[in-house]
């Protein structure tokens, strides 16, 4: 796996759920640069940070999370790994995130527009927040099929307007992916996550032709944080959906463990495609 180091300053690893988080940190620490994880109760799947440094910390206590980065010596810091976003009840915060939330107010609607103010916080603490795919770039979507099979020409419609779909609620910065059957949206994503909106399609399924799972990063949406992301998790759940195949945006999304996906594609009869989106 390619991972970007050069002579980059220690790496501080925000770590949300799934794999990733612990993937990023193994790939850093074998390419010789150190590695400071920050878990959170709730989300973070401590298998992922087992035998890295780290600290485990609510979302609500910021300036605990800043102290300990800097005495760590932590230069740089990346988003990995999905969270849900919690309520201002559930964050009981501490001064500084008091400050926080008080100076954004109500500027921060959606999930986009809360991590920019979150990065911009960051960085004027004097960390510099970089995008997973300036670290592991093998994990950026190529153009093209991942696997053995592609789309027909009622999937490539199908796909032509899920990524329209998908690129408007991008645009309101309410989700990143949408589910189309033979033109018909059957979902769209919201704050439940995608494989909440695949379980959901289960029961919306038309007859005929399957549909397609579209995830496509928001228009206005910073590179460097929350790129639409699948993995092997999607694929099994598209299938169980009774879906047909999933398309994501090349150069704009994630894959994690793109033979694996490939593999488990195959094995299922599902497509998984990279599609252009012009920006």
């Amino acid at each position: 796996m390619t991972v970007g180091t050069g002579t980059a300053p220690k790496l501080g690893i925000l770590a949300g759920g799934g794999t990733l988080p612990g993937m990023l940190a193994a790939a850093a620490r074998g390419a010789g640069r150190g590695v400071f994880m920050v878990a959170f109760e709730g989300h973070t799947d401590p298998a992922a940070v087992t035998g890295f440094p780290h600290l485990w910390s609510r979302f609500g206590a910021a300036g605990t999370v800043i102290d300990r980065l800097k005495r760590e010596g932590v230069g740089e810091l990346v988003f990995a790994g999905p969270v849900r976003r919690p309520t201002l009840g559930e964050l009981m915060p501490d001064w500084r995130t008091a400050k926080f939330i008080a100076r954004i107010g109500t500027r921060a609607f959606g999930d986009d527009g809360l991590l920019r103010a979150i990065a911009r916080e960051l960085e004027g603490e004097g960390f510099r927040v970089v995008g997973l795919h300036e670290i592991l770039r093998d994990l950026v979507t190529p153009a093209g099929p991942v696997g053995r099979l592609t789309p027909d020409a009622q999937a490539r419609v199908d796909i032509a307007r899920g990524v329209e779909v998908a690129r408007g609620l991008g645009a309101l910065d309410v989700g990143q992916g949408a589910v189309v059957q033979q033109g018909i949206v059957l979902a769209v994503e919201a704050v439940e996550g995608t494989d909440a909106m695949l379980a959901r399609c289960a029961g919306l399924a038309r007859t005929g032709a399957g549909g397609v799972l579209v995830k496509t990063r928001k228009p206005q949406q910073d590179r460097r944080l929350d790129l639409p992301a699948i993995g092997t998790d999607t694929v099994r759940n598209a299938h169980a959906a009774g879906l047909r195949g999933i398309a994501v945006q090349a150069g704009g999304s994630l894959i994690i463990d793109r033979a694996g996906v490939a593999a488990e594609a195959d094995r299922l009869g599902l497509f998984v495609v990279g599609v252009e989106v012009p920006e």
